[in-house]
């Protein structure tokens, strides 16, 4: 009896076994539903990225460099994760240039280059 139940349950693992292993390919992290959720990821990081771009803008209004430059940099670690775009590009070299002009206390000038960043950020699609 103890040998006629191993003899089932082996067959019937074997059976699970190839069921899984025919559709799991089918289900939808190895097709489509991997790209989706890639393309959910980066919208959300760019979508971050604007938001720590624009506390950067409202900072240098303020005339707070030092937090400018924080808020910058969280935008640029953010926006390195955007993927390959030009106008991704375009946001990393303007908060590039508001994190240069923020440590060097030029306020004024490094808002104008977050402002840029922002707006670029904003086209992503």
């Amino acid at each position: 009896m103890a040998r006629q139940n191993t003899r089932r349950a082996a067959v019937l693992f074997g059976v699970l076994a190839t069921v899984l292993a025919t559709t799991l390919p089918l289900h939808p992290t190895f097709g489509e539903g991997g790209a989706r959720r890639d393309n959910v990821r980066q919208e959300q990081t760019i979508k971050d990225a604007i938001k720590h771009a624009t506390e950067a803008v409202d900072h240098g209004k303020q005339g707070h460099a030092e937090k400018l430059v924080t808020s910058a940099e969280a935008s640029l670690q953010l926006a390195l994760k955007g993927g390959e775009n030009p106008h991704v590009a375009e946001a990393i070299a303007n908060l590039k240039e508001a994190i240069e002009h923020g440590n060097a206390g030029h306020a004024d000038v490094a808002t104008k280059h977050a402002e840029t960043a922002v707006t670029h950020l904003s086209q992503v699609k």
